[in-house]
């Protein structure tokens, strides 16, 4: 399969792969590793109202090119805006941004049900 070069960038460097631990950090999940798609966010807040600035985002993610990179800039993405349980574009536009195929649509579908799970889950 062809990747777009901003798939495969974000792919190979995946900045943003990781956990975090500590205070204000919300953490969800979505999908299955038998499935072929998972992914978890890690979020955390700056101090505040429930929806202060997104202060830091990691994620962990099993599945193709275009989950990994999609999550990582997500995550990127999401820094300074409030905590909110929506991404910061539409799927539509991540899909059209990463060319990804039309055939691979549930999978950033499973992307946005762990960004909504981290957003809608208590701090750890």
């Amino acid at each position: 399969m062809h990747y777009s070069e901003l798939t495969w960038r974000r792919f190979s460097s995946a900045a943003a792969a990781g956990a975090l631990d500590g205070a204000n950090v919300r953490r969800g999940a979505a999908g299955s590793i038998a499935g072929g798609t998972w992914v978890q966010f890690d979020v955390r807040l700056g101090g505040g109202p429930p929806t202060a600035p997104i202060a830091a985002v990691r994620f962990r993610a099993f599945g193709c090119p275009h989950v990994i990179a999609v999550a990582d800039w997500v995550a990127e993405a999401s820094v300074g805006r409030p905590a909110v349980p929506q991404l910061p574009e539409s799927i539509q536009a991540l899909q059209e941004r990463f060319a990804v195929p039309v055939e691979k649509l549930g999978r950033l579908l499973i992307l946005e049900d762990a960004w909504i799970a981290a957003m809608s889950s208590p701090y750890t």
